[in-house]
């Protein structure tokens, strides 16, 4: 790879000298272990329900709270970490970031009983909103010219491809050696990769105008909480069915449990390739490439509850579902354009509206269920989620073209 320089101080520089083409993939990659270790924590406890409910002695929409517990964690902790650490560099910011992920991971895999492992997930999940805005950022500041959504988008790729090594891995982990062996592996990737971070980010400077109140500007701009509610509600489909995909293979599509890390590999795939195509598509037309996401997103959920059933059509319907995160960079670059200078606190809170879509999307799902609607029904009630983020998507287009 030649060594080009490229100008990482304006407008979201973390350094001030130029970071070479070489330097700067290795920080992407630094920045991608640490978000495979965390959708690796996120995604593999929902493979591991049922083992989780079994060892505490609760119910399999009990044993889903923790689902939520984490997610809550993500949504109150990213505006907070946001705003108390506006005058941290973001390289001290993404350390100690990293640390407490890892520490909350690692206080998890010994947490004794249901109560206190719910709040151990909520103490992991505080750092994850902000550890993924600030790591757009700086990926956004070490992007080449027109390459600003595939920069965010290698930094989600650690991500995506936690669905789809990490997670099934985990699980079959889980399987034969107790759930609790998930936290220990997730905990020791957060530890590597505070090293990793240490070895590769070049120390930025602060800037001197930096301060919580000019954090907050984010929040005066309708366009942000447009992008916020669109995000949340339309992602939460995805999550209102993947939360669920465990019981689903084996109690509605009838395959065995030894076959669950295998769906979860296809949903992985899925994402992985939603995330690289997503990520080019929105560097072209960011706009249509978010509004084509969410109606897909749609009718595949609309599939997926009508043919869960067949095993076939369930690897298929999963594979396209997680291919619905292909939204993630789009969404993650539109929200760099209309927060101005506003930018941590808006890229941090993303996640928040991304873990938002989680909690909602389990606990609507698990409604459904113990209505006794069946576990298909989650796919009905991701695309009405769907539906409803798409008018608030429509509404965001419109005040711009307007605009």
């Amino acid at each position: 790879m030649t060594d080009v320089a490229l100008d990482a101080t304006e407008p979201l520089g973390i350094s001030s000298t130029p970071v070479t083409a070489r330097r700067a993939t290795l920080i992407l990659l630094a920045m991608a272990v640490g978000s495979f270790g965390i959708g690796t924590g996120e995604f593999a406890i929902m493979g591991l329900l049922p083992d989780i409910a079994a060892g505490l002695g609760v119910s399999v929409p009990t044993a889903g709270h923790l689902i939520s517990a984490y997610a809550l964690g993500v949504v109150v902790g990213a505006p907070m970490i946001a705003l108390l650490a506006a005058k941290l560099s973001r390289r001290t910011l993404l350390l100690l970031l990293m640390l407490a992920f890892g520490l909350g991971n690692l206080a998890s895999a010994v947490a004794p009983d249901m109560l206190t492992l719910t709040g151990a997930r909520f103490l992991s999940g505080l750092p994850h909103g902000a550890y993924f805005g600030v790591a757009a950022l700086v990926a956004a500041s070490v992007a080449g010219p027109g390459r600003r959504a595939q920069s965010v988008g290698r930094v989600l790729l650690g991500l995506t491809v936690a669905t789809l090594l990490g997670t099934p891995l985990v699980a079959w982990l889980g399987q034969h050696f107790g759930w609790r062996s998930l936290f220990v592996l997730v905990g020791a990737l957060g530890i590597v990769t505070v090293l990793l971070l240490w070895l590769t980010l070049p120390q930025d400077e602060v800037h001197d105008d930096a301060s919580a109140l000019r954090e907050l500007g984010a929040l005066m701009r309708p366009q942000v909480w447009l992008t916020f509610a669109f995000a949340a509600v339309g992602l939460g489909g995805m999550f209102a069915a993947f939360s669920y995909i465990a019981s689903t293979t084996t109690l509605v599509a009838g395959l065995p449990t030894a076959f669950v890390p295998m769906i979860l590999a296809i949903f992985g795939a899925g994402m992985v390739l939603g995330n690289l195509l997503g990520a080019w598509l929105a560097d072209r037309s960011l706009m249509k490439t978010i509004g084509g996401v969410l109606t897909f997103n749609i009718m595949i959920l609309v599939i997926f509850a009508v043919t869960a059933s067949h095993p076939v059509m369930l690897c298929l319907c999963v594979f396209f579902i997680g291919f619905g995160v292909a939204l993630a960079p789009a969404v993650q670059t539109r929200l760099m354009d209309v927060a101005g200078d506003a930018q941590t606190l808006a890229a941090a809170s993303m996640h928040s509206a991304f873990n938002i879509a989680n909690a909602a999307g389990a606990w609507l799902g698990g409604a459904a269920i113990t209505a006794g609607f069946g576990f298909a029904s989650t796919g009905w009630v991701g695309a009405c989620l769907g539906v409803a983020g798409l008018v608030v998507f429509g509404i965001s287009w419109r005040l711009d073209r307007k605009a």
